[in-house]
């Protein structure tokens, strides 16, 4: 025991000392701020007073609204400076990143996946997709094809059977 450890009381007592001083601190730092806000508020806002003729409250009016001109610019230009701020910061932490070569690429697996699963992945469990090309496809009757040849052949029949008296009772006996 060449070294002497602090006893737990001495360690007590020090953090209780420093526990105070910081609560000290910052009571007075929160009246420092109290007193800065109320002297900027003095400063930017003047206690209002307000005329009797319409001439002069026309007047105020248009003060007003250069005023609050000004401070909107003002806010604008400080978004404006804050935004590129934190672009500059953001690409900052990515290029010490990036020296700082710890991160690494992971190697990608090969994975075999048919496309309706990969669809599936993409768009979620609720969505059921699948690729059956051939259901979409317009069926073609073959049938409709054969029907059109037999009726080349109809029209012969057709008149060969009107031909003669027997042929004109069928017409007659059609259009009745």
């Amino acid at each position: 025991m060449s070294e002497k450890k602090m006893t737990s009381s001495r360690r007590h007592h020090l953090k209780s000392l420093i526990l105070g001083i910081a609560k000290d601190l910052l009571v007075a730092e929160e009246k420092q701020t109290e007193e800065e806000r109320v002297r900027y508020m003095e400063e930017k806002c003047p206690p209002l007073s307000l005329p009797g003729s319409l001439q002069e409250l026309q007047d105020l009016c248009k003060e007003l609204h250069q005023k609050i001109d000004v401070v909107d610019e003002e806010r604008y230009d400080l978004s404006v400076k804050v935004g590129k701020s934190e672009k500059e910061i953001e690409d900052l932490k990515i290029k010490v990143q990036d020296l700082i070569g710890k991160f690494k690429k992971p190697a990608l697996k090969k994975v075999r996946m048919s496309a309706d699963a990969m669809l599936q992945a993409l768009l979620g469990s609720k969505h059921k997709v699948s690729l059956d090309l051939r259901a979409n496809l317009k069926q073609v009757k073959k049938e409709v094809k054969e029907e059109e040849k037999e009726a080349v052949g109809d029209w012969r029949k057709n008149i060969e059977d009107k031909a003669g008296m027997g042929g004109r009772k069928k017409m007659f006996e059609s259009e009745a």
